[in-house]
């Protein structure tokens, strides 16, 4: 593993399994005030992007066993920032569709990441536990990624309750959407309708009820094999 420098910000979240306590305290305060306050504001969601892609490379390059793995796993998100530009000017539905696809897999290789700075060697700790947490989260907002695209690309995907306060933005509608499907909550507000987004909705809920099994069962066997040894 390479050893970036201590003195970074951005490191510290990676070098020390305090980071993954910080992460989910910086998820919390995006998916439930950010959100759902702001995000009608573009220049918010920018300045999260930012600092997520950033947070993203500082994984890549704390995590990566030698410079080939992490010119590698670059290559995803420098990806995603060229042709997440591009589409702010060139709205043709193979920029959005190539922008959506590399926003999937730039959120997914965060949550690999997050994934191996949870099952590192040693023992279980809370911090490893929150860490699970986090990639829940995390989850949750690659789910509501796909609703928003599937939304603004197929008409009548979803049949969405109207709201009358002017803060309320499709993204924080779809992030509520995501959470309340991933917890098997469902209120019925907002229906999908659309035989994709249907089962994208069956996959999410399965994923949110097995999701917490698996990985508890897992650190428990961990924990387990590491009072044994």
């Amino acid at each position: 593993m390479m050893k970036p420098k201590k003195d970074r910000f951005f490191y510290r979240f990676w070098i020390k399994e305090s980071g993954l306590s910080s992460m989910l305290l910086l998820l919390f305060i995006m998916h439930f005030i950010i959100i759902p306050l702001f995000g009608s504001h573009a220049y918010f969601m920018v300045i999260l992007n930012i600092f997520w892609m950033l947070l993203l490379l500082a994984g890549i390059y704390s995590l990566a066993k030698n410079k080939q793995q992490v010119i590698h796993f670059s290559i995803i998100p420098f990806l995603f920032i060229v042709c997440h530009w591009i589409s702010i000017y060139n709205k043709s539905i193979f920029v959005l569709f190539t922008d959506f696809v590399l926003t999937i897999a730039t959120v997914s290789l965060l949550i690999a990441l997050v994934l191996v700075k949870v099952f590192e060697p040693g023992p279980v700790t809370t911090h490893k536990i929150i860490g699970s947490i986090v990639v829940y989260m995390l989850l949750a907002n690659l789910w509501c990624i796909a609703y928003l695209f599937l939304f603004e690309q197929i008409q009548g995907s979803f049949q969405l309750t109207p709201s009358q306060f002017r803060i309320n933005s499709d993204q924080a509608n779809f992030m509520y959407f995501s959470y309340i499907t991933i917890t098997s909550t469902g209120f019925g507000e907002i229906v999908p309708l659309h035989p994709i987004v249907r089962s994208l909705v069956q996959v999410e809920a399965i994923t949110g009820v097995l999701f917490p099994v698996i990985l508890i069962g897992r650190l428990v066997s961990d924990a387990n094999f590491s009072q044994n040894k």
